[in-house]
């Protein structure tokens, strides 16, 4: 007998082979109420069986009106987001390592040539110097802004 997080999970792969979008969205309350269990299960779900490792992209939102998406990288995409993710979230913020990424990324064309560039603005140190921002601010901004361009980015890919 499957348990419960088998449940859920098989439940959310059907919607996901069954929607028109790349996406499938829910809501975190409603799923638990169609479940019988508390909110906090349909997160362990999710962060244990949709992982990027697993082949999906998890985001949501919280509050009354919030959302859960789902998104299923295709097989071609899953290799380099995930290395994106490892890339810039497993060490130290570094943006000349970002921007050999970036290359990489436009070389293998899984971004154009002018979103490579976009990107790569974000790693300019002279904007965050100008505006007197110490370099540790500064490259939790610069880590922050490229991880949410970069997600937003591949999502089209999917």
């Amino acid at each position: 007998m499957p348990n419960l997080t088998d449940c859920i999970e098989d439940y959310l792969k059907k919607l996901l082979a069954l929607s028109c979008e790349p996406y499938v969205e829910v809501q975190r309350r409603e799923l638990a109420k169609k479940f019988a269990c508390v909110p906090s299960q349909i997160n362990y779900v999710l962060e244990r069986r949709f992982s990027p490792e697993r082949g999906y992209l998890v985001e949501s939102r919280r509050g009354g009106g919030g959302w859960i998406r789902i998104f299923r990288l295709k097989t071609s995409q899953a290799s380099p987001w995930r290395e994106v993710i490892e890339s810039l979230n497993g060490r130290e913020y570094e943006p000349s390592r970002v921007r050999q990424l970036l290359k990489r990324l436009y070389e293998e064309k899984i971004i154009s040539r002018r979103e490579s560039f976009l990107l790569e603005t974000v790693t300019r140190d002279r904007i965050y110097e100008e505006k007197g921002l110490s370099k540790k601010k500064a490259r939790e901004i610069q880590h922050e802004l490229l991880n949410e361009a970069l997600e937003e980015l591949l999502k089209v890919s999917y």
